[in-house]
């Protein structure tokens, strides 16, 4: 399905959301419009990485559906929208919509509440001091204030935090696979330590060879110049170099047709000139590295292409990019992204003091970890001697049971013998006051005619 040009604009600010509405022009009459009540699907759009991704993508799907907001939309420029006016909108969106906004805040909110709650829950738990302040940021792109209705400060909120976390995933991106490459060096020198010298030197020999072995690959092509994008055209197409046309190679790899080259479109150009220098079945080849390498490709282009910073490439950058001298620029990548200092070098990611003091982070993390694991030890041996001691005095218990259940039928036996002696067949015996024995048999009252009675 099309896209509009005005719409991608707002994929622009929500940055790379792409989303998927039709382009044409709607007037409503919203007093005889009549909405269907039955369920939206689930959100199709990519996903962004976000913690929020989910209720992000479903508020701006139904937000889509409204006719008004959708007009508003298309009309809107990226100033105005960061800026909140596209936000106060909202109060002209069909009630049958604001509802379902409605509903999914509600939704979120309680899904955050049991995500805190299990953070809460796990840092506590482990020792660790609660960061209140950092659990309250999980709020940020909605009004936690308000936990019932989707307002105008919602969208604005909303809007604000995609924008400001979007332009923060590629740093993240990037500090998560510099810990990865410091815990990798990390790693290979606690092994080196623990092997006897002539071991040693035959592992640091190995590892000098496939550093050669994976920097020994044909030339990759500068990302974005007439070489990589001619060589896509000739291997992935299948079409004559020399036909090369910088405008029908767009329109080609416009995947979903809307004018403009995301993310992800541009990252698939790259593949080929990756496939070069990884392969999965390579010990020396990390795939977690290709994917920087990647990364890295794709902000490149952004910054040489992407005049207007919106983290999208429209036909119109594209082709002027095209027509630059470096364009035409036959250096490799490794040379100009040595030349632009953001080549993947793995002595370039860190330097000597940064793995030690990450090196010491760890050792403190797992002194914790050790501290922690003492006391967890003690706790379930103390449980287990509570338990020896409940156990014995269940025994006892069960023992003092049985003994009172044994009284009880021996008791029950005598009882039985006594029922069966001539005494328990006549009257019962008299007992003088006082006295718990009965009378013998000569001292008890006698039945004495009296005169005057038979």
């Amino acid at each position: 399905m099309r896209r509009s040009k005005a719409l991608a604009h707002f994929g622009l600010v929500l940055l790379s959301l792409w989303l998927c509405i039709q382009s044409v022009p709607i007037s409503v009459d919203k007093t005889k419009e009549k909405h269907q009540e039955e369920e939206l699907e689930p959100p199709q759009s990519a996903e962004t990485g976000l913690h929020y991704d989910r209720y992000l993508r479903e508020v701006i799907e139904y937000l889509e559906k409204d006719p008004h907001f959708k007009e508003k939309l298309k009309n809107a420029n990226m100033d105005d929208i960061k800026k909140g006016k596209l936000s106060k909108e909202l109060d002209f969106v069909h009630h049958h919509f604001r509802t379902k906004l409605d509903e999914l805040k509600r939704e979120e909110m309680n899904r955050l509440r049991m995500l805190i709650k299990a953070k809460h829950d796990i840092q506590g738990g482990n020792g660790l001091t609660v960061d209140h302040q950092a659990l309250l940021k999980q709020f940020e792109h909605l009004n936690h204030v308000n936990p019932d209705t989707f307002e105008v400060e919602d969208l604005d909120r909303l809007i604000k935090s995609a924008t400001k976390d979007l332009e923060n995933f590629d740093k993240d991106r990037h500090d998560e696979f510099k810990r990865y490459e410091m815990m990798k060096e990390h790693e290979r020198r606690e092994h080196l330590k623990n092997m006897n010298e002539e071991d040693r030197k035959k592992e640091e020999q190995h590892y000098e060879e496939l550093k050669k072995k994976h920097a020994d690959h044909p030339k990759v092509n500068h990302p974005g110049s007439e070489d990589q994008l001619k060589e896509v055209w000739q291997e992935a197409d299948g079409l004559d170099p020399e036909d090369f046309d910088p405008k029908t190679f767009f329109k080609m790899h416009d995947s979903n047709g809307d004018g403009f080259f995301d993310e992800a479109e541009l990252e698939a150009l790259f593949t080929k000139e990756l496939e070069k220098v990884y392969n999965p079945e390579n010990e020396e080849d990390d795939m977690f590295e290709m994917e920087e390498e990647r990364l890295r490709m794709r902000e490149h282009v952004m910054n040489e292409v992407d005049t207007n910073k919106d983290r999208l490439v429209s036909m119109s950058e594209f082709l002027v990019a095209t027509k630059k001298q470096d364009f035409h620029d036959k250096d490799g990548w490794e040379v100009r992204a040595k030349k632009d200092r953001i080549t993947l070098d793995q002595n370039s990611l860190y330097t000597e003091e940064e793995l030690r003091e990450y090196e010491k982070q760890l050792a403190k993390e797992e002194i914790d970890v050790s501290k922690r694991s003492d006391e967890l030890k003690k706790k379930r041996e103390e449980l287990e001697r509570q338990q020896e001691e409940l156990n014995a005095q269940k025994f006892e218990i069960q023992q003092a049971v049985e003994k009172i259940e044994k009284l009880k039928a021996q008791n029950s036996k005598s009882e039985v013998k006594q029922t069966g002696s001539p005494l328990s067949q006549g009257e019962p015996a008299q007992v003088v006051p006082g006295n718990s024995q009965p009378l013998p048999l000569s001292h008890q009252q006698q039945d004495v005619p009296v005169p005057g009675h038979s």
